[in-house]
């Protein structure tokens, strides 16, 4: 292929590739596959469905959940129960089976992300091997061990749907939900559940709720299985309870992993490989355990990322050779919202805050007031409780005793999602950048608790969801061009240098213009030029009517920025006052600088 060739390809719109690769598997029976062949591609369209939920919840809000078996189990019993029962229409069954799965997801999902770590993972796995025992129990109903049989065939519309339509109806639906789920994944939300996978610490300062987001990705990926479990009971009219057990939801695993969990499209990779792989060995179901452990193995540790990671890899290369770079989207500060650079900072007061870990008195009757159009400077010896001060204010640490007001509410008693959401931005002392987003991705999740919109709205690319994204897109482009990294905005965010992705860190916090900013140690690891460009920085900010509270061990860069000084010793404040106040202080001198008595005094 010619470069020229790759650089017309890499202009034509990037869904269209995945929906030429939909239409081909709706013609393929056409081109004279024979029986196996295409029921085998119908079941690799089925388990896509059933992966494609499972990427969602480990591959996108990295949890590690199990249960899809179950979920596709209870979608295809309900689907085969309508259907006993007389209600053959296909789109009742496959409404039915995707609700009743959001259900079982909703309730394995609720109490084992509640528990934490992998509790989710053995919550949902205890209920794939309990399948049986509960098939048992309703076996007047569900046909028990014996399995489930009496279906009637699915109609559409009022006509029956024979074997060859609903070859087409399966990839149908298959397309359809690929096209849902694109566009979740590519959206702000998608996003947000990328940076919860990286980091819940920096999603939660986002405003993201790290259990909510969770639980809605679990949620959502029962959906598909849900779908998948309907037309899998309408494919032989019958349902056996052994297609739901452990080697099914380890299938499912691995063509996760081998297709990619990151990936929208991995999952049918994945799928294709499974189905018309092992699934085809009639010995395959006596060394399941083996072959599993060999892909799982394959999968996790030679093939990083799937076989979507090796497609993305060569993607980038040919991108290389051929000198292809993306469209920089143009700064345009009319179109960044009303308001210009202004930011509405609050009065922020601290008043007796107390915290202990153990026996040790981390913070002792803590008192500070920040105010708008000011930065407020907190300096102390290491262990002094700086940091811990930080961590209260932005929620991440609960109070003792002792009041944290911003405006007219308090904060104290606040998850730190929350406090986001009431307007507390923060950076890091080391930068929190996630990984596979770009520079411009990584500050529009700034805006994410700014200016919300339903999944539904963004799914479906509704008129508010679209508004929302030009402001996201406008904002975060202003802001990287005033910190320097406009030109920079569709590069991959965590291979910029310590420099840049601390600039990036300040343009993150500040795009959704916060009613409070926090500074964590902001120039550590700089060299001189880039502690300067960050002061002036700090100055627009101020100048902007940001309220601005500064963690810093620079002390000539406090000294130069702060309007108001507080010292931190052993968790309380021993001095405050403006800058010539403090750098004169004795006991600032002493405690802080390490300089003797004998010195301060000559």
């Amino acid at each position: 292929m010619t470069m020229s060739a790759w650089l017309a390809i890499r202009r034509i719109p990037s869904w269209v590739f995945p929906l030429a690769i939909g239409v081909l598997l709706i013609f393929l029976p056409a081109f004279g596959l024979g029986y196996s062949t295409t029921r085998n591609m119908q079941l690799a369209c089925i388990l896509a469905l059933v992966v494609s939920g499972l990427n969602l919840s480990l591959g996108y809000a990295g949890e590690l959940a199990l249960g899809q078996a179950a979920m596709y189990a209870a979608g295809a019993y309900t689907a085969g129960l309508l259907s006993v029962h007389g209600h053959t229409d296909l789109i009742v069954q496959i409404v039915a089976a995707g609700a009743v799965a959001l259900l079982v997801g909703l309730l394995t999902g609720i109490p084992g992300l509640r528990l934490g770590s992998w509790s989710l993972a053995m919550t949902s796995f205890f209920l794939v091997l309990l399948i049986p025992d509960i098939l048992s129990i309703f076996s007047e109903t569900t046909g028990g061990k014996n399995g489930l049989s009496g279906m009637e065939q699915a109609t559409l519309f009022g006509s029956v749907i024979d074997s060859d339509s609903f070859y087409v109806v399966v990839v149908v639906v298959m397309i359809a939900w690929f096209a849902v789920l694109r566009n979740l994944v590519l959206s702000r939300h998608g996003v947000a559940f990328r940076t919860l996978k990286q980091s819940p610490v920096l999603a939660s300062a986002q405003g993201i709720s790290v259990y909510r987001m969770k639980l809605t990705g679990y949620a959502i990926g029962a959906i598909p299985a849900g779908l998948a479990g309907a037309l899998f009971a309408n494919t032989d009219l019958y349902i056996s309870p052994m297609s739901f057990g452990f080697t099914f939801a380890m299938t499912v695993l691995a063509a996760s992993i081998l297709g990619g969990s990151a990936s929208i499209y991995g999952a049918l990779a994945g799928a294709l490989i499974m189905q018309f792989g092992p699934n085809q060995s009639t010995e395959f179901q006596d060394y399941a355990l083996i072959f599993y452990g060999i892909f799982l193995i394959i999968g996790g540790v030679l093939l990083s990322g799937g076989l979507a990671k090796f497609g993305k890899l060569a993607i980038e290369k040919l991108d290389r050779r051929a000198g292809y770079v993306p469209a920089t989207p143009a700064v345009d500060p009319a179109a960044a919202g009303a308001g210009g650079g202004r930011i509405d900072g609050q009065l922020l007061v601290v008043d007796g805050l107390e915290k202990a870990f153990g026996g040790n008195k981390a913070l002792n009757g803590v008192n500070l007031t920040a105010r708008p159009g000011e930065v407020t400077a907190l300096i102390g010896p290491n262990g002094s409780g700086k940091t811990t001060l930080m961590n209260m204010i932005g929620g991440f640490y609960r109070s003792d005793a002792g009041v944290i007001a911003l405006g007219d509410g308090e904060l104290q008693t606040l998850t730190s999602d929350a406090v986001a959401r009431r307007g507390v931005a923060r950076t890091f002392q080391t930068p929190n950048i996630p990984e596979d987003i770009t520079v411009l991705e990584s500050v529009q999740t700034g805006r994410y608790s700014t200016d919300r919109v339903s999944m539904v709205s963004a799914i479906l690319r509704l008129p508010k969801y679209r508004r929302v994204v030009r402001d996201d897109r406008a904002e975060a482009m202003r802001v990287l061009d005033l910190v320097g990294l406009a030109d920079q905005a569709n590069e991959k965010a965590s291979d910029l240098p310590l420099g840049n992705r601390r600039l990036l860190e300040l343009a993150r916090a500040v795009v959704a213009r916060p009613a409070l900013l926090l500074l964590d140690e902001i120039a550590s690891g700089l060299d001189e030029d880039e502690i300067l460009r960050l002061a002036e920085l700090v100055r627009q900010i101020r100048a902007s009517g940001g309220t601005v509270v500064l963690v810093e061990h620079n002390f000539d860069l406090v000294l130069k920025l702060a309007d108001v000084i507080y010292v931190l010793a052993r968790g309380e404040v021993i001095a405050q006052g403006p800058p010539e106040e403090i750098e004169t202080n004795p006991r600032v001198l002493t405690e802080y600088l390490g300089i003797s008595v004998e010195e301060v005094s000559s």
